[in-house]
């Protein structure tokens, strides 16, 4: 009882905060068992998402309707001016946040989400809706928006609309009643959120999301103490300290209970005092004051607006930083989806953006702290926009003072990510290890047998005019040859092992057939199907292409995989080579390609101006040898493992560009049986999964063996597990 009593004398700030650290506690002493009461956070979320574009509807068109046609003329303009400005001010500002963000080295490997289409951009289902119940069930929320704005604006010359506002009234009432009802969860929503995050996230993701948590509080300072008490200053006869006292009362009890519902009264209050403390108080700027802040109270505001800068984040997380082409979708998007709350924006924007959904974890994992300053600065941007658009109908704004303001926080913005970005960087402690990573990898089985095999040896004439199959057999050994430079298909790694995707495939093999392992380094030039032929070698491998030329030399087995034709450019070009279109019109291009004549001329098909240079070594590119080589054509699974090693590169599919190469065994030509027995192995192996595990190990980098458990004081310090 005495806890009980407790619990009720707190404050729902504290409750939350004390849930917090509560959760991030529990994670931390019992580890990755934690992990299994992230069902009860998932609930919570869609508690919190249930009531949302509901409200969304219902409080637009009725905030909208109870307007009339004469105030609406003389305050819609102006307000509608007043609040795109700001939205467009703060998007701005968003873009800059980037600029704070170190610049670490990054690499990884090759992702199947490099091959996923990009999200088009179908304005017409997402801004028009043809069903707006459809919509609401699949939350397209830019759709939902606009359905109600012009609901609402027709509601304005509806006669008799006194019961439909009501309606709309206790329906959002209700809403709120039910959102209500989940917020009571809040703590133990947040208690499961933050020890699931805490028991299963790397201490490197925490490491990074505390950037955000850094950023996103700057930023936060600069709108409430640089922009928008600077708007108030300079463009009305408001003073920089009067907003700042009259609002104070208001952002701080919006603060401390995390909703700015409970001080509109206040903000109305509070403007109608300034106002009449200026002589603006008349019934024009009462109407104002009455109408525009519990209708701007359901319009996105400038805190709001601030947690669309999670997807900005998101996208350098994961190491594909947003392109320049991708920010006017993103102003657009966000915009149009933070109308919604953020457990519906965010969701949204990650998948539009094709970012991976789970980061909306590590969203909710910092919204306890970001959440407290979005509300604050809601309230505050609630004043602001008032006393703008009152001192606009009374033409007393100056708009052109208004964008001086705005240009001066921009450019104090733009110092202050700046200099965050090396006061990050040097502060947080951030090693790439992506090198290590890779070339420490080892064999997901154990090895064959191994024979040494230092010098190329032809069989003899007998064993010549045998089946190969048969004379691996009775030799108990297959001779195989790999080239350089063939990551990450066959190379050594840090133990001087030989490695890779093809060498973990011949690996099973020979032990499927009882055999050992001869393996051979091919030096360039060599005439391989000669060496196939005379049977100093048995198979070469590495991750080799089919041409039709070369089949008519050797044969190969059937594909067990593909190559997907990428660029390997430095990060600085990134941008510039992420789309066909624009990689067709530049003017001047050169790249690097393999000497294969049959892919060339598909290069010349995709980029004819381009002027093709034979790069017949990768890391001599890497290097820096080929300095006039703007990029080199590669296969985008072989340039991400390539990456890793070179980090100051990238390997990108540019939009657009959709061409794969079948990756086999080259074989002995004229020996059937020989192949005919490696396709028939290949396809047993594709179907009891073994090809699948080898690709998402030595492609994908998939490890689940390799993954050590998270530290946790439960059984690390107690030992009870």
């Amino acid at each position: 009882m005495p806890l009980v009593n407790l619990y009720k004398k707190l404050s729902p700030f504290q409750r939350v905060i004390i849930a917090l650290i509560l959760g991030i506690s529990t994670g931390i002493f019992v580890g990755e068992p934690a992990g299994d009461i992230k069902v009860i956070g998932d609930v919570y979320i869609r508690l919190l998402q249930m009531t949302v574009l509901p409200y969304v509807l219902v409080s637009i068109i009725g905030g909208l309707g109870r307007l009339d046609s004469t105030m609406a003329s003389r305050i819609g303009y102006r307000a509608v001016k007043v609040i795109v400005i700001m939205w467009l001010s703060v998007m701005a500002t968003l873009l800059l946040l980037p600029l704070a963000y170190p610049n670490w080295e990054t690499a990884g490997f090759f992702s199947t989400s490099m091959l996923a289409e990009p999200a088009a951009f179908n304005f017409v289902k997402l801004y028009i809706p043809s069903n707006i119940f459809a919509s609401l069930s699949e939350t397209i929320v830019p759709a939902v928006v606009l359905f109600s704005l012009l609901m609402g604006i027709a509601l304005i010359q509806v006669k008799n609309k006194e019961t439909l506002l009501t309606l709309t009234t206790n329906i959002g009432d209700s809403l709120m009643k039910v959102a209500s009802y989940v917020a009571k969860l809040a703590p133990l929503g947040i208690f499961a959120i933050s020890a699931s995050a805490a028991g299963t996230l790397e201490v490197e993701e925490l490491g990074r999301l505390q950037v955000f948590l850094w950023v996103y509080i700057t930023a936060a300072a600069l709108l409430a103490f640089v922009f928008l008490p600077l708007l108030i200053h300079w463009a009305t006869p408001f003073s920089y300290r009067e907003i700042l006292s009259t609002a104070g009362e208001a952002v701080i009890t919006a603060l401390a209970t995390g909703t700015v519902l409970v001080v509109l009264p206040m903000i109305i209050e509070r403007s109608k005092a300034l106002l009449a403390k200026h002589g603006m108080e008349c019934e024009e700027t009462d109407s104002t004051v009455d109408v525009l802040v519990p209708t701007a109270y359901s319009f996105p505001s400038t805190g709001t607006l601030l947690g669309l800068g999670f997807i900005l984040f998101s996208a350098w997380y994961v190491g594909s930083p947003l392109g320049f082409d991708d920010y006017i979708s993103f102003v657009i998007m966000g915009a149009l989806t933070a109308f919604g709350s953020m457990a519906v924006a965010i969701p949204f924007l990650l998948d539009f953006f094709d970012l991976p959904a789970d980061q909306f974890q590590l969203y909710l994992l910092g919204s306890v702290v970001t959440a407290r300053f979005a509300t604050g600065l809601a309230a505050l941007h609630g004043f602001v926009v008032t006393l703008l658009v009152a001192s606009a109908v009374l033409k007393k704004l100056r708009w052109h003072r208004m964008m001086q303001a705005i240009g001066v926080h921009l450019a104090v913005t733009l110092g202050v990510m700046i200099a965050a970005g090396f006061t990050l960087k040097s502060l947080i402690p951030y090693k790439y290890e992506g090198v290590q990573t890779f070339e420490s990898m080892k064999s997901m089985n154990a090895s064959a047998n191994l024979d040494q095999y230092k010098e190329l040896t032809p069989l003899g004439y007998f064993e010549q005019q045998q089946p190969r199959l048969e004379v691996i057999l009775a030799r108990k050994g297959i001779r195989v040859g790999y080239n350089d430079a063939s990551l990450p298909y066959a190379f050594r790694n840090k133990d001087n092992k030989m490695v890779g995707f093809d060498v973990e495939l011949l690996n099973q093999f020979a032990k499927d057939l009882d055999i050992n392992l001869s393996m051979i380094r091919i030096e360039e030039g060599a005439d391989e199907a000669e060496l196939l032929a005379d049977g100093s070698i048995d198979i070469i491998i590495g991750g080799h292409v089919i041409t039709p030329k070369r089949a008519l030399k050797m044969a190969f087995s059937d594909a067990y995989t593909f190559h997907t034709a990428g660029l390997l450019v430095t990060d600085a070009k990134r941008d510039q080579f992420s789309d066909l279109y624009t990689i067709q019109a530049m003017k001047t291009l050169k790249l690097g390609v393999g000497n294969s004549k049959y892919y060339q001329d598909m290069v010349k098909e995709y980029l004819p101006n381009a002027q093709l240079t034979e790069v017949n070594n990768v890391r001599q590119f890497l290097k820096g040898n080929y300095e006039d080589v703007d990029a080199l054509i590669y296969s985008t699974e072989s340039a991400s493992a390539w990456a890793m090693l070179y980090p100051n590169y990238s390997a990108i599919i540019p939009k657009g560009l959709k061409l794969r190469a079948p990756v086999a065994f080259v074989l002995p030509k004229g020996q059937l049986d020989y192949v005919q027995y490696m396709n028939t192995w290949l396809k047993l192996k594709k179907e009891n999964g073994l090809q699948k595990k080898v690709y998402d190990y030595w492609i994908l980098g998939k490890n689940p063996e390799a993954k050590k458990p998270r530290w946790s004081v439960m059984k690390d310090v107690l030992g009870w597990l």
